[in-house]
């Protein structure tokens, strides 16, 4: 057993809950940590905020090097500037050319500090990346930190994930699976906190916006099951899944989406963005809004999820 195995086995009950919840409590800790340095010391991330950038890039880099990963770089070029996406990989110790890949971009939206979007998704991805570090994976895992993932790339060839992905399918590799870490921090209680695209789905979820959606399109729908079954059994944060095509709005709005266009199976865990955070795209996007023990939550079933993509035949298939 890992170190990270072991803390992710222990557990605490919440006073007056009567459920284990997350975990030891450093990792609810340096959740927020990370969040806050994203959000508060560095600040905005957007393609115009040039320093924040690089200064959010070198933290994700330290922190990967801190857990002990090589870690390499995709750079590529944009009106000049350029720009990087950041690698920690685990080569598989038995079918290495498979591969799972674990991503979330750490740019923002021009004007907000982007505690949710995205630096949340940057929180666990550093974290499941620091509790896995020593972990022998039969298959090869990838920890990817995206850039430029925001308009005015988003949907476009200069995306980072969209850069990355074509480089993987020019290379021929792989890819068994990926999971987009897309602001998964925002949770409430409340109940009517929860909206969809369209009203009749009020029918079919929750409308307490305190869990997590996987969504998937229809040809990743096996990764899907097999993400929401390991979450389901390895985590008590309520779990969603929403299968639909890439003009519902939200459904491709990430970068599980540039894996779909290179025909690999992907998947969105997400706390579903603008259906929930009123503080979506705003300057109100602040560490202070989130939810950290939630957050936590979903790092200790996101460590397991990946454990058991590992173990799977085929996690696509």
């Amino acid at each position: 057993m890992t170190l990270g195995t072991w803390m992710l086995c222990q557990s605490v009950i919440v006073e007056g809950s009567g459920e284990p919840v997350a975990v030891a409590p450093d990792v609810r800790e340096r959740l927020e940590a990370s969040v806050r340095r994203l959000a508060e010391t560095i600040g905005p991330r957007s393609y115009r905020d040039e320093a924040n950038l690089v200064a959010a890039a070198d933290f994700v880099t330290r922190s990967f090097e801190a857990a002990g990963y090589t870690v390499t770089f995709q750079p590529y070029e944009v009106k000049g500037w350029t720009y990087r996406n950041i690698i920690a990989e685990l080569r598989g110790t038995e079918e290495p050319d498979r591969i799972l890949i674990v991503g979330a971009h750490y740019d923002t939206v021009e004007g907000t500090p982007g505690a949710d979007d995205n630096a949340s998704g940057v929180a666990v991805l550093l974290e499941l990346a620091r509790l896995h570090a020593e972990t022998r994976f039969r298959k090869t895992v990838r920890f990817v930190a995206f850039t430029l993932e925001e308009p005015p790339f988003f949907r476009s060839r200069q995306m980072g994930s969209r850069v990355y992905a074509r480089s993987l399918k020019a290379r021929g590799e792989q890819i068994e699976g990926m999971l987009c870490l897309e602001m998964v921090g925002y949770y409430s209680q409340a109940k009517g906190s929860q909206s969809f695209p369209f009203f009749w789905l009020r029918w079919r979820y929750p409308t307490t916006g305190n869990f997590i959606t996987v969504v998937s399109n229809s040809a990743s729908g096996p990764l899907q099951t097999h993400v929401r079954d390991a979450l389901k059994t390895h985590a008590v944060l309520p779990v969603e899944t929403y299968t639909g095509p890439w003009w519902i709005p939200g459904v491709d709005f990430s970068d599980h989406s540039s894996f779909w266009k290179e025909g690999y199976p992907a998947v969105m865990l997400t706390d579903t963005a603008f259906y929930r955070n009123p503080h979506y795209h705003r300057g109100t996007d602040r560490a202070e809004t989130l939810d950290y023990r939630s957050m936590a939550e979903l790092t200790r079933g996101l460590f397991h999820t990946v454990v058991v993509l590992d173990r799977a035949s085929s996690a696509g298939q």
